[in-house]
């Protein structure tokens, strides 16, 4: 039986962190979840007793204060994969921060996911994460990395982009990097060497490779996976397109970003393959297979189940981590478009439906032009629709619904209220609300808009009777008996 430990779980809400944390929950240890903001992560009321919620910010070293002196772990699971071309900059900075307030406690290990980075050329995604490990072993704190390639699993931006690919393009002209080597390995098998590599002396001050049983080229990969799904596929590969061209390809096909785009193409100038086999020989035991992995990441999507999605980070948007400085709705230079509509049905079903928008069920009413304007948003390289929401049903803060951001998804008060993360010349808010009257209620839906300058007024009243005609629409198809 392991020891009960004090753990830091820095990035407790991104998609490793989300799925991490239940485990070392159920396995007894008290943890100290570091997020940027509070509101987004939720905890359940089993862990009340376990979990305690730091509010810090890694760039801030005064927040780290907080970080309590009687740690015996840490796990280091963030990254600084933003808009901003100075990621490698910040990603230093954060690590830099994290051992200098490290030194000051009692920890005993710094638990560092990476990537595979055994090669001499790397991508500047690949060198910024080996960086960071570099900066960790800086500390007098011993430091067990594992680095890793393609993570497959539901809700992974690997498993994503790669079923866009597969099940929606029948022929694809693909640069020559799919030519390159990968070794995928399931988010299971990740997690499970997170928690064995977890107060193991033999661990400390060592790095491991880890990845799955199969070596196979990125167009074999695809091949397999559509193989999987029942589809016919032919990849042709050609020399001519550059990084740049690749970025906007997989960026206007799959749901990803642009700048996720871009790392990824950058990254597969790399053979993402193992050369050593340590960890093995220290927790023997039977990997998924590639095939095994996307089978279980499709039986989790099948069901509903997906506890973190890709989709969901803030890591490649401009918004501020701390969602609650948006969540008032400015009262002044605001242009909006407000609908109160009674309705007769229950309360339950129309807080169901707008609970429900977006994602495979659409808007409900022309949808076809919430699809239009989410290929407009991708032509000036805005996210688009594609990214679509993480579960059909609920919602949480900082979840991602199409070109949304979740602000506030108040069940008990029947509110919510949705930040727009599309270009525009301004900010956008969407508000719905319900106010209860008996057995019926009143849908109260508030589009608002604080424009930048001339051209954001310029921009609303030019699309106005498009935008009333659209919300109309809405508001109805919610509320209709």
């Amino acid at each position: 039986m392991k020891e009960t430990l004090k753990i830091l779980l820095t990035g407790a809400n991104g998609y490793i962190g989300t799925r991490l944390l239940p485990r070392l929950v159920d396995d007894g240890h008290e943890i100290y979840a570091l997020v940027r903001s509070r509101s987004r992560i939720a905890i359940p009321e089993k862990f009340q007793s376990q979990l305690h919620v730091i509010e810090a910010d890694l760039l801030n070293p005064s927040s780290l204060l907080q970080i309590p002196i009687d740690i015996d772990a840490a796990y280091y699971l963030v990254h600084s994969m933003s808009y901003s071309q100075k990621f490698s900059e910040l990603e230093a900075a954060s690590a830099k921060n994290f051992v200098s307030r490290l030194e000051n406690t009692q920890a005993k290990q710094i638990i560092y996911l990476s990537g595979l980075s055994n090669e001499a050329l790397l991508s500047r995604h690949l060198t910024s994460r080996k960086k960071v490990g570099e900066i960790l072993k800086t500390g007098k704190v011993p430091v067990t990395i594992l680095m890793a390639g393609i993570i497959i699993g539901s809700g992974s931006a690997s498993f994503e982009i790669i079923r866009d690919l597969v099940e929606k393009l029948p022929i694809m002209v693909a640069p020559k990097w799919l030519k390159q080597l990968t070794q995928p390995i399931a988010v299971r098998d990740v997690l499970t060497y997170l928690t064995l590599v977890l107060g193991n002396p033999a661990c400390f001050g060592q790095s491991f490779e880890i990845g799955g049983p199969d070596v196979m080229s990125y167009k074999d990969l695809l091949l397999n996976f559509a193989k999987m799904r029942g589809l016919k596929r032919k990849i042709f590969t050609v020399p001519v397109l550059t990084p740049r061209l690749s970025s906007y390809w997989l960026f206007f096909v799959t749901s990803t970003s642009f700048t996720l785009a871009r790392f990824l193409v950058e990254s597969l100038i790399n053979n993402a393959v193992c050369k050593e086999n340590r960890i093995q020989k220290l927790f023997p035991r039977k990997l998924l297979s590639f095939e095994e992995a996307l089978q279980l990441a499709f039986s989790r999507t099948e069901e509903d189940w997906v506890p973190s999605s890709w989709k969901d980070s803030l890591s490649g948007s401009t918004l501020n981590p701390d969602l609650s400085i948006y969540v008032h709705v400015p009262k002044f230079g605001i242009l909006s478009d407000r609908r109160i509509i009674p309705f007769s049905c229950p309360v339950e079903q129309v807080q169901k439906r707008i609970w429900s928008l977006g994602g495979d069920r659409g808007w409900l009413a022309m949808n076809w032009a919430w699809k239009f304007r989410g290929f407009l948003d991708k032509l000036v390289g805005g996210i688009g629709l594609r990214r679509g929401r993480t579960h059909p049903t609920r919602l949480k803060v900082g979840d991602a619904l199409d070109f949304w951001r979740v602000l506030l998804a108040d069940e008990k008060n029947q509110r919510l209220l949705l930040y727009a993360e599309m270009k525009l010349p301004g900010e956008a808010w969407l508000e719905f609300e319900i106010i209860p009257q008996g057995t019926e209620g009143t849908l109260k839906q508030t589009a608002s808009f604080r424009p930048n300058g001339v051209w954001g007024r310029f921009y609303w009243y030019s699309l106005y009777p498009f935008h009333a005609l659209i919300f109309s629409q809405l508001a109805k198809s919610l509320a209709k008996g």
